[in-house]
């Protein structure tokens, strides 16, 4: 069984949001500030704050505050996690996968005797 990640879920209900994942693609291009993150969303300044709580909950961004300005810049490495998960999945499937292959391969030679 897969190792247990207590902030697991919390990255995958971050990364479930198509506006949040929009704007971790902003801010993979470098920090930006809140108001610059909300433009292209169509939303309003309150519901894109939602949405950085719960990047930020999740560890994947930080902000600052300098002032009335709040900045946000990802956190690459919140990521970890879940591409742990992903690789021990990703392995656990592709022995699954060849060991059906295995199976397939002898029943297909012992129908041909």
């Amino acid at each position: 069984m897969a190792k247990h990640h207590p902030e697991l879920s919390l990255l995958f209900h971050a990364l479930a949001d198509t506006t949040r994942r929009s704007i971790l693609a902003r801010l993979a291009e470098g920090p930006a500030r809140v108001t610059d993150l909300s433009e292209p969303t169509g939303l309003r300044l309150p519901t894109v704050m939602r949405h950085l709580s719960v990047l930020e909950e999740a560890g994947l961004i930080a902000t600052s505050k300098d002032g009335r300005v709040r900045t946000c810049a990802i956190v690459p490495e919140a990521l970890e996690p879940a591409r742990t998960w992903l690789d021990e999945q990703r392995a656990v499937w592709e022995s699954r996968l060849d060991r059906l292959e295995a199976f397939a391969i002898k029943a297909a030679k012992e129908r041909a005797k």
